[in-house]
């Protein structure tokens, strides 16, 4: 049995609005907020790697749980956008962190990685003590890169999300998880080496609009729950009207989803959890009894995670 005990979260100080983008390329900013429901996104400087935004989630995450680093048994770390190859930003996040002997792990999966990670933290758990889960993406660097494209550019920002799951106790308990891949589409989504962002849109939206319903639903049915009595859903922030698709394929109000992909735009992997860590520090979290959590990325890969409000701990 395994707990999430507390989200955190770290966003760049520079806002980057569609106005903005408009006058760089001469795209039409009401254009932007229309087909993506982005209106802004953050920039990290040039001065911020990937690991940084990541350490500064995790010590925000650690804060909200009221715990240290070392209470930490194992670090998951998930990053589609990190300066090299080799070695990820797992290991330098436990080193910011000031850690050492500690398993930190790498997870190259863009846009579905933290989602893959609180489902692997379900069972690594009882192994390693309490799970530290971070996201961190660098994305503005890849997506502007010459020449830009007005399909990919306006859509990404950066940021990082943090998680913590605990063996003991914590807010929400996991129930179940439902993970899936699949290699045929894997060249419609891709970042080669040294190569820009490549993306078939209509093949990435058509995929994820069907997968992920069929994830929800998935895990849900095995547990005999229906959709309309989950109150809130947390999915991977990739398009407004993504978002609401997936809201309409399953039957239930849009609201239910909650959404901050208008100011935050697309962080990738670290999407899922920002948006988490917003919803845990609104008033609307205190009340909630189950959460669903669904992602879908490159590779492809795309899942669903159900959590229960359990009796451990309040907040």
């Amino acid at each position: 049995m395994a707990w999430i005990r507390a989200f955190g979260a770290y966003l760049p100080a520079r806002v980057v609005a569609n106005a903005e983008l408009a006058a760089r390329y001469g795209w039409d900013p009401d254009w932007i907020a229309r087909m993506t429901g982005i209106e802004e996104r953050r920039y990290a400087a040039d001065t911020e790697s990937v690991a940084d935004l990541g350490a500064a989630a995790a010590r925000d995450c650690l804060a909200n749980a009221g715990m240290s680093p070392s209470d930490l048994g194992l670090i998951l770390v998930s990053s589609g956008s990190s300066e090299r190859r080799f070695p990820g930003p797992a290991s330098p996040i436990a080193h910011a962190l000031g850690l050492q002997g500690v398993p930190a792990i790498d997870f190259p999966l863009a846009s579905a990685g933290s989602l893959f990670a609180l489902a692997l933290a379900d069972r690594l758990v009882p192994f390693h003590g309490n799970v530290l889960i971070v996201a961190t993406e660098k994305m503005s660097s890849i997506a502007t890169r010459e020449p830009a494209d007005r399909n990919i550019a306006p859509l990404f920002g950066d940021g990082a999300g943090a998680c913590l799951v605990t063996p003991s106790e914590g807010a929400f308990r996991i129930v179940d998880s439902i993970l899936h891949s699949d290699g045929a589409f894997a060249s419609d989504l891709q970042l080669g080496l040294d190569a820009p962002l490549q993306m078939n849109g209509l093949t990435v939206i058509l995929q994820a609009g069907r997968k992920i319903p069929a994830a929800i639903s998935e895990v849900l049915e095995r547990n005999h729950v229906a959709a309309p009595d989950i109150p809130v859903f947390i999915m991977h922030q990739a398009n407004q009207n993504l978002i609401d698709r997936v809201a309409r394929a399953i039957g239930v109000p849009s609201e239910r989803f909650f959404s901050n992909i208008r100011r935050n735009g697309n962080t990738s992997s670290a999407s899922m959890l920002i948006a988490a860590a917003e919803w845990w520090n609104s008033e609307t979290s205190r009340s909630a009894t189950d959460i669903c959590f669904a992602g879908f990325g490159a590779g492809f890969h795309w899942g669903a995670v159900l959590a229960t409000a359990g009796s451990g701990i309040s907040r």
